[in-house]
């Protein structure tokens, strides 16, 4: 099975979520991707809390061993049972999900960084094909899509090289980028960069980032992409206490998006987003008990 069949899995998983139908790996597997899109939009408009703002996303996991699973979240915002897909991930160095065309609703879009340096773009739900959109990537350590940063209308990327310098691309609507346009330098003080569409309510994509001291720093995003972000607010310290943190979209539906942490003995914890630039996040919630710790990616 190729990449794309599972990609369709995920979709209709998601869809299933969001329509609270069930949808079993088998059915789901057949499960025509635009379709399942279909029913993600009309529920979207009913709840009329989903946007490019807050996207909507599963959670993509690959473990040690290159095996790949998602989960998507109920109404209530928990985990549902994770699906396994067919897919080897080994080479993918990192990945992360997009939602290019900012409506809200996954469909399947990720771009994957791999071991020589390329870029993969899955789109299944557009043209159910997966291509080569970058080389040279190799570089960086950072490879993220918190939204839209510079103006446009897709979901942009960012990156940071081995010598702490940031870089935005701006994505075209075929899931291509421009040219690398340089944010800044020391952006290695970071251990961790991460966001998911926008977390002080003004309809701008925000990043937060944790220094070497545990410290969270938000990021407001400005819309600008010859400056996309303002300078930077403390969150709270404390953050070291996490392995990975990880910027998850709007994981509960209540139009706010949120952010993932796991700690060090594998628990999965969330911090609702309030869409508030003073206060970001609510306090954390556990919401995996363990085992988190054999996945080598969350995205």
């Amino acid at each position: 099975m190729t990449r794309i069949s599972s990609r369709i899995v995920a979709a209709a998983a998601a869809a299933a979520a969001l329509t609270g139908t069930a949808v079993g790996t088998a059915a789901a597997d057949e499960a025509p991707g635009k379709a399942a899109v279909a029913a993600q939009k009309q529920q979207a408009q009913a709840r009329g809390t989903l946007s490019g703002d807050a996207p909507y996303f599963s959670l993509k996991t690959i473990d040690k061993a290159g095996k790949t699973y998602f989960y998507s979240w109920d109404y209530k915002g928990k985990l549902e049972k994770r699906i396994p897909w067919l897919d080897d991930e080994r080479d993918t160095r990192l990945a992360t999900q997009s939602d290019l065309d900012q409506d809200g609703i996954p469909e399947g879009e990720t771009y994957f960084l791999t071991g020589d340096g390329s870029v993969i773009l899955e789109r299944p739900l557009e043209d159910e094909t997966e291509r080569k959109v970058a080389s040279g990537f190799g570089k960086y350590d950072i490879f993220l899509t918190p939204g839209n940063l510079g103006g446009g209308k897709e979901s942009d990327l960012l990156t940071r090289d081995k010598q702490g310098v940031l870089w935005l691309h701006l994505a075209r609507p075929d899931g291509s980028f421009t040219g690398a346009k340089k944010i800044g330098g020391g952006w290695g003080q970071y251990t961790q960069i991460t966001g998911k569409g926008d977390l002080t309510g003004d309809r701008k994509a925000d990043i937060v980032a944790r220094d070497k001291d545990g410290v969270l720093w938000l990021y407001k995003g400005t819309g600008d992409w010859k400056k996309p972000f303002a300078a930077r607010t403390k969150i709270g310290t404390g953050w070291n206490q996490f392995n990975l943190l990880h910027g998850a979209g709007d994981t509960d539906y209540d139009g706010h998006t949120d952010l993932i942490a796991r700690d060090k003995s594998g628990a999965l914890w969330r911090y609702k987003g309030t869409g508030k630039a003073s206060a970001p996040f609510k306090a954390k919630e556990k919401i995996g008990a363990s085992g988190w710790n054999q996945y080598r990616l969350v995205y």
